[in-house]
């Protein structure tokens, strides 16, 4: 199954959201609840992926700014983080986009659209130009760390007893792939 045979569509107020229904609860509101409100306040802006033949919304994700920043408590990431910039450049923080949100319905699941969201994601980010950003940056559900990892991110912190962890994804490794 390719992603190119569905369509990409901004969220907007507007937009009439087709059946969707995921795995985990939390997600499947945040989009019916939540998303048009995040949007509305400026806070997050979110993608759906339809499949416009069979009336039914594949996939979502939401996206948001954020900074990748120095934390006293995890050292050794943020080292492993910093050695990957010149050093003129290095700083206390670096520009990230997060992704909120990202959910694939339970029957599009496991068909690699997750992974093909991802490389539009980096794609957006490295490729966009209304702003620089360096890092992608998620919190992973702790069932979720596997999948990402696979798809090149690092564990930056995992704090014992949170349902997530940070994770980030340089986007000069995307960058350098694509030459």
């Amino acid at each position: 199954m390719s992603i190119g045979e569905f369509r990409l569509v901004l969220l907007r107020e507007d937009t009439e959201i087709m059946p969707f229904k995921c795995s985990d609860e939390d997600l499947n509101d945040f989009l019916f609840s939540d998303a048009k409100k995040y949007r509305r306040q400026m806070l997050a802006v979110t993608y759906l992926i339809e499949d416009e033949r069979a009336g039914k919304t594949v996939a979502y994700f939401s996206l948001l700014n954020d900074m990748l920043r120095s934390d006293p408590n995890s050292c050794v990431s943020w080292n492993n983080v910093s050695r990957r910039i010149d050093n003129p450049k290095r700083r206390k923080q670096y520009p990230a986009i997060k992704i909120g949100r990202l959910a694939v319905s339970e029957e599009y699941a496991g068909k690699g659209v997750g992974k093909d969201i991802l490389n539009i994601v980096k794609s957006m980010a490295a490729y966009g130009s209304l702003s620089a950003c360096r890092f992608l940056t998620v919190d992973a559900y702790r069932d979720a760390v596997g999948f990402y990892e696979k798809m090149g991110f690092r564990l930056f912190l995992s704090k014992e007893g949170s349902p997530t962890c940070s994770m980030y994804y340089d986007l000069m490794d995307f960058m350098e792939k694509g030459k």
